[in-house]
């Protein structure tokens, strides 16, 4: 079977890898040239656990190939998957210009049955668009009879674990809206029912309401908690016995109980706001995501808070250190990062900064430059510092020698935004501490 992926980055690059390593021959494809000429060199251009490998794996098999030229193996293939880029609009909804033009190069350009389709987290309605598109330049061209179908299969991976996640799936869910996309599918994922993987089947609109949703979900279930947290703080409870509590319960679960200096990345920011805007352009007001939003977007500041309440708003002036950039541990994503809020703030503030973080510190030196000061390691990150934000939980932070920061900090006080210190044992080591929704 041969497929083709619209779009190298982060989706298409893993979902490429990863069918190609079921025997799949899948055509990569990106109007990106240098990122294409540097995939066929072996460079890749996002770190995910995993990927290097596989990808360069395949590439040498002859399973994988990249291309920018979609038209040259349109014809060759059974399915295109559209994994093209939807960032957000002005107004929050999501930008579907680079899906339709995938879209208009199909059918310019098609002259044989196939199945395309979206893999990218695309507002409700958009596989319509899609068909209409194509169709459109079908019938420009004469061929208003060619038969094509459309359907949607959402990703589900998680930054950090997305081999595991597509290799190993909770669910595969597919919305079609025909018998003969439903083969092609079922044969496609077929390796993957063998493991007795489910696969949903649904109508199309509800894949795409699918994905939205469970991203919607996922950003109430960490802004709640984050709520309850920031409560904890006020009337003295500790939200560490709270989560442990609630997360016995089956009906709510341990998962996704965590509190935090806020949620990031690619997806959930994006998807609540898409999701959002969505229910406006239909007349309804989505007042729970709206909140899941603002709570989100306070908790970014509830780190710089902590400062500036511990100084008593005497922080001009001083030097911090950040542990952590990315917006989760496993990836150099840094998209919507808290790290990006709370070093905006401290800047404006008056504040020197040191950071570090193991993969992500290219990425945020594209971002804000040279504003900061890059460390080479975590410890050279807090030489002569006056605190320690620890922003992302990477496993190398979890076991610091206390001794040997006490030494070099200025002062001893670690501001912790992932709850992954034993407050008891940082104090014992002489440090002030404090985290998010815990004395």
């Amino acid at each position: 079977m041969k497929i083709a992926i619209v779009g190298t980055g982060y989706v298409g690059l893993v979902t490429g890898a990863c069918f190609s390593e079921m025997g799949v021959d899948v055509y990569c494809i990106d109007v990106d040239s240098e990122k294409i000429d540097n995939l066929k060199r072996g460079i890749i251009p996002i770190y995910e656990p995993g990927l290097e490998d596989l990808v360069l794996k395949n590439y040498k098999a002859g399973r994988l190939k990249f291309s920018t030229n979609l038209r040259v193996v349109l014809n060759e293939v059974d399915v295109v998957f559209s994994a093209v880029g939807t960032p957000p609009d002005e107004d929050g909804s999501a930008d579907l210009k680079y899906v339709l033009e995938v879209s208009r190069t199909i059918g310019q350009n098609l002259n044989k049955y196939i199945l395309v389709v979206t893999k990218s987290t695309v507002p409700v309605g958009t596989a319509k668009l899609v068909r209409a598109t194509i169709q459109e330049e079908l019938n420009k061209r004469g061929k208003s009879d060619l038969a094509f179908d459309v359907a949607s299969n959402p990703e589900f991976l998680k930054e950090g674990a997305a081999i595991d996640d597509f290799m190993s799936p909770d669910r595969v869910v597919v919305g079609i809206e025909s018998d003969r996309a439903k083969e092609v599918m079922d044969r496609l994922y077929k390796p993957f029912t063998l493991n007795n993987y489910r696969i949903i089947y649904t109508d199309i609109s509800s894949a795409e309401m699918i994905k939205y949703a469970a991203n919607a979900m996922l950003a109430t279930r960490i802004s709640f908690m984050n709520d309850i947290a920031n409560l904890c703080d006020i009337v003295g409870a500790d939200v560490n016995m709270v989560r442990m509590g609630i997360g016995a319960d089956n009906r709510i679960g341990k998962k996704f109980l965590y509190p935090g200096c806020g949620y990031g990345g690619s997806c959930f920011p994006k998807d609540v706001k898409a999701l959002i805007q969505t229910a406006t352009n239909k007349g309804y007001n989505m007042q729970l995501l709206k909140a899941v939003e603002s709570v989100n977007e306070y908790q970014k500041g509830i780190l710089f808070e902590k400062f500036v309440n511990y100084y008593n708003g005497d922080i001009a002036g001083r030097t911090v250190a950040i542990w952590g950039l990315a917006f989760k541990p496993k990836t150099d994503d840094v998209r919507e990062a808290p790290s990006l809020v709370l070093i905006k703030k401290l800047i404006e503030a008056g504040v020197n900064i040191r950071v570090y973080d193991p993969v992500a510190m290219n990425e945020i030196k594209k971002r804000i430059g040279d504003v900061v000061i890059y460390a080479k390691d975590m410890y050279d990150a807090i030489i002569d510092s006056d605190a320690l934000f620890l922003v992302t939980e990477w496993n190398e932070f979890r076991l610091p020698s206390w001794v040997a920061m006490k030494k070099i900090m200025k002062y001893p006080l670690i501001i912790d935004g992932r709850n992954i210190y034993n407050g008891s044992d940082v104090r014992e080591a002489g440090f002030e501490y404090y985290c998010i929704g815990a004395k």
